[in-house]
């Protein structure tokens, strides 16, 4: 997905001069040039998210596979948090149906290896944050 958004945001100055250039005088080639120009960074900046993002994967993967007998689960639960990178245990377990003790003994191993952390203070309820995925999603923003 494209955030042509943002790059618009960021020239914010450029855009308005652009479309009063368009209202005023009806030049519409320096608009779509403009344009053109916004759809071709937020493309690189997209292929640059997916790099960083599948190299996150890869080496998360990686750090899973060397816990042993029990890294089937996590890696089970790390493609559950690349489209749910924030979660709780019960409703993770649910989703993943699997039981409450295993999952939450995989998010527990998740997080003493720095991959998930907790977001909120709690004993009970609590939630989980998969950081280094969602600072990737964040950067630009």
């Amino acid at each position: 997905m494209l955030y042509i958004s943002y790059f618009l945001k960021k020239n914010r100055i450029e855009y308005y001069d652009r479309l009063t250039e368009v209202r005023n005088k009806g030049n519409y080639e320096q608009w779509i040039k403009f344009f053109l120009q916004a759809v071709l960074e937020s493309a690189r900046d997209a292929a640059q998210t997916i790099d960083s993002l599948t190299a996150l994967h890869v080496k998360n993967t990686a750090v899973i596979s060397n816990m042993g007998r029990t890294s089937k689960n996590a890696l089970q639960l790390l493609g559950y948090l690349e489209a749910n990178p924030i979660i709780e245990i019960t409703k993770t377990a649910r989703a993943l149906n699997m039981a409450f003790n295993t999952v939450s003994a995989a998010i527990k191993r998740l997080c003493d290896a720095g991959i998930l952390v907790q977001s909120s203070g709690e004993q009970r309820n609590r939630v989980f944050s998969y950081e280094g995925y969602l600072n990737l999603l964040r950067e630009g923003t």
